[in-house]
């Protein structure tokens, strides 16, 4: 527990790696299988095996399929009946999952995800002293501790019973991770009691510690505002934003403070306090990696509250980067639009459509929300984006350039949408039109690599401001330098400046970096071909053969690997060489 990791995305603080393991989910262990049986057998092996594959793929509605068939052919298999649990947990299909639950505890006591839904199944129906006692036997450590103490906080409050509730999570012994759980609950509670000049050094104390933590600093804002102090409110929030990418929560809320509208609690009963637990958790949990269970705390969380947005979006986001796609549009449609989350979430959305190959909705959903929003240039700029990906450069550039159109005094932020249209300038062989672009890029952001090294290898690659070209080549390397095509350029300008032994120490380089590059290995053969290593020069290009470049390319290589290279005149840097040498 000391080593510690990445933080949360929304709460800020700091998280244990061995959050993902330590959870424990039960004793029972799970058997593995490469195996899969034939489609249509009906076995409980051949259901449990597909059961197995079609949760490796995150294919949950097959999953719990397979699983309850393999339950109903064998009642009191615990594995199955675990697994089948859990799916249907993550799947919402509450009805199975008490079913499940109360069997799995009768077989394994402590297990505690079973012990949690139980709790919070009798917490949604006011059967306090019965969530308590589920809450109770969630068993001990650090994370079920946690876990046990958060919920049984808040089953205290809505026993009405607030102050033994917040002093029950006092930290004892606890780690600094735990610690803000605590110490944020604490603060929850005691602004829903009434306890203000509790809460508000409570609310001080996690914002002072991390004023990028975005619950906190809605939660902390929100206490303020309803209390009539809206200037300290305002200033959490311009502090809040300052600091992170203006997440459109705290920019909504920021305009109603200014705006003298009414403001209300973050939390307005404990049932919603229990769901920011287990919402908690469940950001924790995907953030570090431990996606399926992640999902399992973000369902319970809507088991509490089921119109709560942060938790699709997060369920769409976990679903998008597992390439479930339908499975993330389902999320992210559960976002009402009324919420301060959903123009972005459509952003995503569209994006997710276009991973679907749905590009027709993609681009529809996005000329929606510029129609909608026609002074707001995210829209024009994701579709372009998203053509741009899919080689539409003529496409993608209209868009490109309406989005331009709307920037009265483009800035610093805006240095990505000329860098995106000068690529497909570039890619049209419009190439004055490109540079033109990739330099406006480069005064509104002089340190981006991306355009530092574009506009670099470009000139280089035309023989064109080569001491230029190398400067910015080099200095994209120095903000990058694990990146190969980076290290690829600044090998391939050393190449066309004639200095041959410096280019292929770095293409050697960029080669180890990304080893299944074509272009890359095509370029170390012909810096291996110019100071005489023959040899290795043809098992590069032979390499970069079998790694299936584009026509063009492999048509050059097939004529060096004919005829070979020719060492003369290959460079403007040689041909400048050779006329001093006639001086």
């Amino acid at each position: 527990m000391k080593r510690l990791s990445s933080r949360m995305r929304q709460f800020g603080q700091i998280v244990p790696l061995t959050l993902i393991f330590v959870l424990g989910f039960g004793g029972i262990n799970d058997i593995r299988s490469k195996d899969l049986l034939e489609e249509g057998n009906d076995s409980l092996l051949g259901n449990y095996l597909s059961g197995r594959f079609a949760k490796s793929q995150r294919d949950v509605d097959k999953a719990a399929e397979y699983y309850q068939r393999a339950l109903d052919k064998d009642p009191g298999n615990e594995i199955i009946l675990e697994q089948a649990f859990l799916l249907a947990t993550s799947n919402g299909e509450w009805d199975a999952a008490r079913l499940h639950a109360n069997e799995l505890v009768l077989k394994e006591p402590n297990h505690r995800i079973a012990r949690i839904f139980l709790g919070i199944d009798a917490f949604k129906k006011s059967e306090y002293g019965k969530a308590e006692a589920q809450f109770s036997a969630v068993g001990k450590g650090q994370i079920a501790g946690l876990i046990t103490s958060l919920a049984k906080a808040w089953t205290l409050a809505a026993k009405g019973r607030y102050d033994q509730a917040r002093n029950s999570l006092n930290a004892k012994n606890s780690p600094e991770w735990a610690v803000f759980y605590r110490t944020y609950h604490q603060a929850l509670i005691s602004d829903l009691k009434g306890r203000n000049k509790y809460a508000e050094s409570r609310y001080s104390l996690l914002y002072e510690r991390d004023p990028r933590s975005l619950r906190v600093a809605i939660a902390y804002s929100r206490h303020l505002a309803r209390r009539g102090l809206r200037k300290q409110a305002r200033k959490v929030l311009q502090r809040h934003i300052a600091l992170t990418r203006n997440h459109p929560e705290s920019v909504a809320l920021l305009e109603q403070i200014v705006s003298g509208k009414k403001i209300s609690r973050l939390i307005e009963n404990p049932t919603e306090g229990l769901a920011e637990v287990f919402y908690g958790l469940g950001e924790a949990l995907t953030a570090e990696g431990g996606i399926d269970y992640g999902i399992i705390y973000l369902k319970l969380a809507l088991i509490l509250k089921p119109d709560f947005p942060l938790v699709y979006n997060a369920l769409g986001q976990v679903y998008e980067h597992s390439d479930k796609y339908d499975l993330s549009i389902a999320a992210y449609d559960q976002i009402p639009k009324s919420s301060a989350i959903w123009k972005q979430v459509q952003i995503r959305k569209s994006f997710v459509l276009n991973a679907a190959e749905r590009l027709d909705e993609a681009r529809t959903l996005l000329l929606s929300l510029a129609e909608e929003n026609p002074q707001d240039m995210l829209p024009l700029d994701s579709l372009g984006n998203i053509l741009r990906s899919r080689m539409k450069y003529e496409e993608a550039e209209k868009y490109y350039s309406q989005s331009i159109k709307l920037m009265p005094n483009p800035n610093k932020e805006n240095w990505s949408q000329f860098y995106s249209r000068g690529v497909c300038y570039d890619r049209m062989k419009m190439w004055d039109k490109a540079e033109a672009d990739f330099q406006q890029a480069l005064k509104l952001d002089a340190d981006q690599p991306l355009v530092l090294n574009y506009l670099g290898y470009s000139w280089v690659d035309q023989n064109k401001n080569l001491n230029e070209a190398m400067s910015l080549i080099r200095q994209a390397v120095k903000i990058r330098p694990k990146d190969g095509y980076f290290v690829d350029s600044l090998g391939w300008a050393y190449y066309r400046l004639g200095d041959y032994e410096n280019a292929v120490r770095q293409l050697e380089t960029a080669v180890q970096l990304l080893p299944e590059d074509p272009v890359i290995n095509d370029h170390l053969g012909d810096a291996f071909w110019q100071v005489g290593r023959r040899l290795e020069a043809r098992y590069q290009w032979i390499l970069s053969l079998s790694l299936k470049p584009a026509d063009d390319v492999a048509k050059t290589i097939n004529e060096k690997l004919a005829s070979g290279l020719r060492t003369e005149g290959e460079t403007k840097a040689a041909e400048i060489k050779n006329k001093k040498a006639k001086k």
